[in-house]
């Protein structure tokens, strides 16, 4: 059966817009984390770190009527969408073959918290599209509309695996024959201070420890780790069949699973993060000698990122080549699955690792962890992993196409 094959990435975060630009700066291991200033992001007390997109450039073939309308988070994903679809070169596909999944849900909380301050006292001035704004569709719909989609279209949920399934939805709706195109979003989660606030009550979002020194703050897998740090990102993956692809892919999306934990609460599992990366392995077809790299979730949290070290030695992966991509991005939330997939297949493409940063006392030697410069690494199969808040966890098998495809990029 063919496979499906990543044949566009679109990325945009705060260290970077466009595949090119983002890679070049996950190399050379820089970051942009600071006190964020978006409105809508603070309160009186408050001073969240973070990472912000300081400038967007959108396509010219998106209206300007079509910007004014929507929100931030639709904005990015446009953009974000444009450049896979272009990098595809996918123009010519017939619109009923294509599908778009988006991986993300309440994306546009900061944009709804603005209105409601903003007409508290009038709300009969409210604008009507607020009545679509509020809607996960709304970021899907735009897309969509911008590409011309007439096959599948919808959201998927999954907290911050929820990229991550967009990336499965995708790759299963191609093999399965639904469509012959289908893109994947990890949509930008929009924070308002209302979910800083309540993330770091959680124990989930770091604290002011590194109040003054924001660079240091974001540090996954070290033992001075201080819960996740937000990040704004975005990426889309154009996802078709190993048959009919028009241009030479990244990668195949070779296996995937998902595994639930029978639970609400934002605890990780052992017994849930291990049972996924076994499954994924089995749908692959390989054994954990096979995985030249892992790309982890990572996320920087007390217990998360020892459990998610845990599950990876008791499949037998302790030893694997690893780093952390959100050292450098921050936490997207909705969108880390789908950036982490696309900065896997960016790492595999060009064949060196990206470093990590503040990775200064790590949790566990065993592995062996890329430091804080890049390394030169040849990447035939990868994993990515991601679990999302109430027991959702993925695991994404990738394998490099290049030698099975005879264009080149």
């Amino acid at each position: 059966m063919p496979e499906p094959v990543v044949t566009g990435i679109g990325v945009t975060t705060a260290v970077g817009q466009g595949r090119d630009r983002f890679l070049e700066a996950l190399l050379a291991g820089r970051h942009a984390f600071g006190v964020m200033s978006r409105p809508g992001r603070q309160h009186a007390s408050s001073a969240f770190l973070g990472a912000e997109i300081a400038q967007l450039e959108l396509p010219a073939s998106v209206p300007a009527k079509v910007l004014r309308s929507v929100s931030w988070t639709s904005r990015v994903a446009l953009a974000t969408v444009a450049e896979a679809w272009q990098d595809a070169g996918a123009d010519g596909v017939d619109p009923r073959r294509v599908g778009l999944v988006v991986g993300g849900s309440n994306l546009q909380q900061r944009e709804l918290a603005l209105l409601q301050d903003r007409h508290r006292d009038r709300p009969e001035f409210l604008r009507p599209g607020y009545g679509q704004l509020f809607l996960d569709t709304d970021v899907a719909a735009a897309c969509g509309e911008h590409l011309g989609v007439r096959g599948m279209l919808h959201t998927v949920g999954g907290a911050s695996a929820a990229g991550a399934l967009a990336v499965v939805e995708a790759a299963q709706a191609v093999r399965e024959g639904r469509v012959d195109v289908c893109v994947a979003v990890g949509a930008l989660s929009d924070l308002s201070s209302w979910e800083c606030q309540a993330l770091r009550a959680l124990g989930a979002m770091g604290s002011d420890r590194y109040a003054d020194d924001p660079a240091a703050a974001c540090r996954p897998f070290d033992r001075d780790r201080d819960g996740f740090v937000y990040g704004e990102s975005c990426a889309a993956l154009v996802i078709e069949s190993s048959r009919t692809a028009r241009r030479a892919p990244y990668g195949a999306v070779a296996g995937w699973a998902f595994v639930a934990d029978a639970h609400r609460n934002p605890d990780p599992s052992l017994d849930g993060e291990t049972a996924v990366i076994r499954a994924a392995l089995d749908h692959a077809g390989w054994r954990p000698g096979d995985v030249d790299y892992v790309n982890p979730h990572g996320s920087g949290s007390g217990r998360g990122d020892e459990t998610e070290l845990a599950a990876l030695a008791a499949c037998g992966l302790g030893g694997v080549r690893l780093n952390a991509t959100k050292a450098l991005t921050g936490h997207g939330i909705s969108a880390a699955g789908a950036v982490e997939v696309a900065a896997t297949l960016l790492q595999m493409d060009a064949g060196v690792l990206h470093p990590t940063r503040n990775l200064d006392h790590p949790l566990d030697t065993r592995p062996r962890w890329v430091g804080p410069e890049a390394e030169p690494h040849p990447v035939d199969r990868a994993m990515s992993l991601s679990f999302g808040f109430g027991g959702i966890n993925t695991a994404i098998c990738l394998r490099n196409h290049r030698n099975g495809h005879q264009e080149t990029r």
